[in-house]
């Protein structure tokens, strides 16, 4: 009974930790696409991470996009050393796109391809939390 708590308690303390350090987990802002930008809530989804938005902005300010609640980073498996791999739903022409991220301290890389990811797009997003 008493090696069962202990591994309990080792497996809750080591999740949690593995949970911690995942530096992709938060909240980014997007850069400017089409006018307007938002604020994407980044977690875990199953062994992966995925983001979704929460908030958006145009130069009026901000406003209730369609898009919010919306997937934008899909399914994003760790490959270590910050880089993730997946998919990317872009919402100006609303596809989906093989998807790329790097993540390094508050800045995070994020990288729609084609082509078997031979030509790619990106934009950097900044962490806001």
């Amino acid at each position: 009974m008493k090696t069962r708590i202990i591994a309990i308690i080792a497996a809750m303390t080591f999740g949690a930790q593995a949970h911690a350090q995942d530096a992709a987990v938060g909240t980014w802002q997007t850069e400017v696409d089409d006018g307007a930008f938002a604020y994407v809530t980044v977690a875990e989804c199953g062994a992966a991470i995925c983001g979704t938005i929460a908030r958006t902005f145009n130069s009026d300010g901000e406003y209730q996009s369609e898009n919010i609640g919306r997937q934008i980073v899909i399914d994003m498996v760790p490959q270590g050393g910050g880089a993730y791999e997946g998919q990317v739903w872009r919402p100006s022409n609303n596809k989906i796109y093989i998807g790329k991220m790097e993540v390094s301290g508050d800045a995070l890389r994020l990288r729609g391809c084609v082509a078997g990811g031979l030509i790619c797009a990106s934009q950097n997003w900044v962490r806001v939390q």
